[in-house]
């Protein structure tokens, strides 16, 4: 079986940013996957899950309100490694595209107060499984650390 392309990056260098893991043609129409990455992979505590799961729900809900971006905006959602997010966007974009974005997204979790949207039994898979103080935290050093602080580092994928 070949190796699908995300397994091919070499995590062993891979820094926190924003990368483009993917360009897929979907009909007359480009979906760009982004690599949100908060953690560096092997080399740091991965984010607990109450706060990636929080961070999921905050960010997805920001994004799909944005007026700017809502509608291009068609997922966001956690990595299995749980050292980061991937956001897909409707248009064919690059990392300095969205940085801007992602600041905002970021800074509106770390400054975010009150009950989290989609926390309900009715709402959510698993609902127990949150931790906004947590995901504010990791917000706040993510956007401080890497996003107010971009590179072509953590903007391409190291070889």
């Amino acid at each position: 079986m070949d190796k699908i392309p995300s397994f091919t990056i070499n995590h062993l260098k891979l820094q926190r940013g924003i990368y483009v893991s993917r360009k897929d043609n979907v009909g007359n129409s480009v979906v760009t996957t982004f690599d949100i990455r908060m953690k560096e992979p092997n080399r740091e505590p991965v984010l607990h899950p109450g706060a990636l799961h929080t961070i999921e729900h905050l960010a997805a809900t920001f994004l799909r309100n944005d007026a700017e971006w809502k509608d291009r905006i068609l997922y966001w959602g956690p990595m299995g490694c749980l050292t980061g997010n991937y956001l897909l966007l409707k248009g064919d974009y690059e990392p300095a595209d969205i940085e801007e974005l992602m600041r905002r997204t970021f800074r509106f979790i770390a400054d975010f107060e009150g009950e989290v949207p989609g926390t309900q039994p009715k709402d959510c898979g698993n609902y127990l499984l949150h931790d906004l103080p947590m995901a504010r935290w990791e917000a706040r050093k993510f956007l401080t650390e890497v996003l107010e602080h971009m590179t072509d580092a953590n903007r391409t994928y190291p070889q």
